[in-house]
Formats: structure tokens, sequence, C-alpha cells
């Protein structure tokens, strides 16, 4: 790292936001009515200056190398989408994009729960399940720029069917956007599912959101328990997996579902244990960024190209 103090939004050392600011996208929203909304937050931020290089954490497949976004498994039109030229031609600058798990990744390993890594996992349980994979202190991206998938990792392949077409993956039974699929079918299936639940949505069952499934978990709801407890488990068993395939020094664990109470973090660390060889060492800590690693990770992209332009 360059160790630039000197940046119009952010300060390096120590890291320090000197301005940011967020909009959350739109109900029914696609890749034009995304791109409008972050130019204008960034034009907004930077006021006039020119910057020097742009990082940019992408929400779904990246190529790396081309800058060119393959899709968003949740947003409509992005997909080959040259995001990385585009931003280019606006700012005159050199513009280094990745997937928003690779990311950040890279900003734990600069500024967060990694400094002392050579290699880590970062895992961020969000809408969906991916992960980022630091080894010997740089991102690896796989030959298709497709490493890090621990989400697609299959641990019940009897279980329900996910948007990649296998049955049981980690992002079918971990994610909140699943969660709170399944906590919706099952009180309409039966109306006893569910009770502090219920009343935390006010009956309103379009509502119900993982959050709201970690607060009647904390109120002792059985159906809220029993949905974050098989998504333990199968965040433990991925994790296991990874490490007997992988053996990075630490898991770095983002993301909202994250948030779920000691339980929920216990049910992940017994399972990973059980699952992995009992010769590896398997650390699993949350993410000391919270939900700024990825913006962290862009800034460390943007400043890995100044201090090494080649």
């Amino acid at each position: 790292m360059a160790g630039l103090v000197d940046w119009p939004l952010v300060q390096i050392d120590p890291p320090v936001w000197r301005a940011h600011a967020r909009r959350d996208s739109p109900t029914g929203a696609n890749a034009e009515i995304d791109l409008e909304i972050m130019l204008d937050l960034a034009d907004g931020l930077l006021e006039g200056v020119h910057p020097d290089a742009v990082g940019v954490s992408f929400g779904g497949p990246v190529d790396y190398a081309s800058r060119v976004v393959r899709l968003s498994h949740h947003i409509p039109g992005w997909e080959e989408y040259p995001l990385g030229a585009l931003l280019q031609e606006k700012y005159r600058c050199n513009v280094l994009i990745d997937n928003d798990a690779n990311v950040a990744a890279l900003g734990e390993f600069f500024f967060g729960a990694g400094k002392s890594c050579n290699s880590l996992f970062y895992i961020t349980v969000s809408t969906g399940v991916g992960g980022g994979l630091i080894l010997d202190q740089q991102i690896w991206h796989g030959a298709d720029n497709m490493a890090g998938e621990i989400g697609h990792t299959v641990v019940d392949p009897l279980g329900p069917r996910c948007l990649c077409g296998k049955h049981g993956c980690v992002e079918r039974l971990a994610s909140g956007l699943y969660i709170a699929e399944d906590a919706r079918l099952l009180i309409s299936q039966d109306v006893q599912n569910g009770p502090f639940l219920r009343e935390l949505a006010n009956g309103n069952l379009e509502s119900i959101t993982a959050q709201l499934i970690s607060r009647a978990a904390a109120l002792n709801d059985p159906l809220a328990i029993t949905l974050l407890d098989r998504a333990a488990h199968a965040l433990g068993a991925g994790i296991g997996h990874a490490a007997n395939l992988i053996n990075p020094q630490r898991f770095i664990l983002g993301g909202g579902v994250t948030k779920s109470g000691e339980r929920f973090w216990e049910i992940i660390r017994q399972t990973a244990r059980q699952t992995a060889l009992p010769q590896i060492r398997v650390e699993i800590v949350p993410a000391a960024l919270e939900d700024y690693a990825p913006l962290w990770g862009a800034v460390a992209l943007a400043d890995s190209w100044l201090s090494d332009p080649s």
C-alpha cells in the first residue's frame, strides 16, 4: 500500500472516511437505474475533484482483467456490462473493479481482521453467500474468476433447490433471502409456526426479513431458532470443507445474517471443527470492518494501482 493520506474521500493511515454517502437501490431497479445512482453519489462526493484512481466493489461475478461485469444474480441488465471502461471514460483515470466478496477480503486484509494474516477466506452472508480468498497476500481469482464461491458448496444434497440449480447449497440454506423465504412459506403452511416472528411482522408475511428472524430468535421463537440453526450448520459445514481444501489462516465472516447472536456463531464454529480434519486449525472471526469491508477493499484496489501502476 502506498500509505496515501491526502485523498479527498478517505484517509488511509489511519483509515478514516473523510466523506461517504449511501442510497438504497429502489424496488424493481435495473442496471441503468443503479448506475445512475452510483454516478450521482460519486459526483456529489467528489465535488469536482478529479480522482487519481477508482476502485469498485460489485455484487456479482466480474472479469477482473477486462473489468467487465458478468452478471448480477439479483438485478437485471448487468450481463457482460463494460463497467470499468465506462467509468474510466467518465473519470479519465485508471479503474479497477472486482467482485464484492473479493474486494471485502482485500479490505479486511489491509485494514481489518486479516491484517496479521498471509492468507484468509472472507465470507459474506447477506442476500446471498459469497467468498473472497487471499492467498500469499494476493486475491486468488481462479482460472475463470470464480474462486471463493463457497455459497454454492453443496452441504445437503437432499436439501431445497438453489437459484444455481443444485440442491442444498450453503447459500440456499444460509442466505438472508432464502431464510426469510422459508420462514414465510412455513408460516403460510401452518399459522401456528413462528408466533413471535408473526407478531414482530404484524401479521404481514412479506415484511419478514432475516433481521426480523434474528430478533424473533432472541425471543425464543421456535421457527426462527430452527431456521438460524440450519443456516449456521450449513455455513459451518461449508467452512469445514474449505478448511480441508485450502487451509487458510483465518475465516472472516461479514454480512447482515452474521449478526444473529452468539448461538449462531457457536454452531458455525462447532460444525466447522467437526467437519474439518483434526490437524487443521479453523479460526473463525467476525469482520472488523462490518458493512464497510467492500468499500475499504475498493480503496485498497485503487491504492494498489497507484502504488504499482504496472
